[in-house]
């Protein structure tokens, strides 16, 4: 090798190169590199150190793999684990359709355009939702969206019709990837969505918060009181409404009961326990006097429970006394 190579090569390695290959000598491997307009060799800007590294040292060739990469990068404490999360939230969600994080139709809280009033609000008040989608006759037809907040104004003008204060229902197939749905989401200014199957019959419905929960994870909503003490709440229909958290002691403790803590520290593990697996939204289960129904799921697990008291039967209050 001539002294002239050597400084050449060196210049290369430390990033700044001495001179370049005349127009007509493209480098080797590069002829067929072009430039916008197709018609002029693109310079290759990476060092010969950059090229010998990514020969010697590839990048990931697949999705699994730079999952991989990813956890590796954080066991080198190069990102933190809430970015690790999110990046590879990002990667899978790209894989996903609708049908893979709805809520089951069977599952919806939905409102009947011919209910009353009173009947309305008292659903709107149990579940805490924002949005509701509206059927007439039957739980497959979704004549429209209605806010929880445009409910009030029938309060204050009984004359409205509800049909009025409907917003459309966007309807979505269940084969719809998560990444065109979260931009439509974006671009449409909507938040709610309505599954249908392969016949045209609801499948379920998602939001914009359960797209974005499978990148950013659990999104803290209006049910979650991140300085509450209390896991136990009172609900204007006299039941109350139970974190799944919660401690069985503090539960004994409000309602006067007597629940084992021999295996489990938590309600929610509790009820998971009789249930045999985690329990969907809008089952229920009685454990001793109480009736526990689930009233929001997240990442596998219960959020929060409604309680209530079940009446005691004749014949146990006379073993009782």
């Amino acid at each position: 090798m001539s002294p002239a190579s050597g400084i050449l090569i060196h210049s290369e390695i430390a990033g700044t190169p001495v001179s370049e290959a005349p127009p007509s000598r493209p480098a080797r491997g590069h002829a067929g590199h072009r430039g916008p307009s197709g018609d002029a060799p693109r310079a290759d800007k990476r060092t010969l150190f950059e090229r010998l590294v990514e020969f010697v040292l590839p990048g990931p060739d697949s999705k699994d793999e730079l999952i991989e990469t990813l956890a590796e990068a954080e066991h080198r404490e190069l990102i933190e684990p809430q970015s690790r999360a999110m990046l590879e939230g990002v990667l899978r969600m790209a894989d996903m359709v609708a049908g893979d994080v709805m809520v089951a139709a069977p599952r919806m809280d939905v409102l009947d355009i011919d209910a009353p009033y009173d009947e309305l609000l008292a659903v709107v008040i149990d579940t805490g939702h924002s949005r509701f989608p509206v059927i007439e006759g039957s739980r497959d037809n979704i004549i429209g969206i209605l806010l929880a907040k445009d409910l009030l104004k029938l309060q204050r003008a009984p004359e409205l019709n509800l049909r009025t204060l409907l917003r459309p229902a966007v309807f979505v197939p269940e084969s719809k990837g998560l990444n065109e749905l979260l931009r439509d989401f974006r671009t449409n200014r909507n938040h709610l969505a309505v599954v249908i199957d392969e016949f045209g019959n609801t499948a379920g419905l998602l939001t914009i918060e359960d797209v974005l929960e499978e990148i950013v994870g659990e999104i803290e909503d209006e049910f979650d009181e991140a300085d509450a003490t209390d896991a136990v709440y009172t609900l204007a229909d006299g039941s109350h409404r139970v974190a799944g958290d919660a401690s069985i002691a503090s539960i004994n403790e409000a309602f006067g009961v007597a629940l084992s803590e021999d295996d489990f520290d938590t309600i929610g593990g509790l009820v998971a326990h009789e249930f045999g697996r985690v329990p969907r939204r809008g089952e229920s289960v009685d454990i001793g006097t109480l009736r526990f129904s689930v009233m929001l799921t997240r990442g596998g697990a219960v959020r929060w429970f409604k309680v209530r008291r079940q009446p005691v039967p004749p014949a146990a209050e006379a073993a009782e006394a």
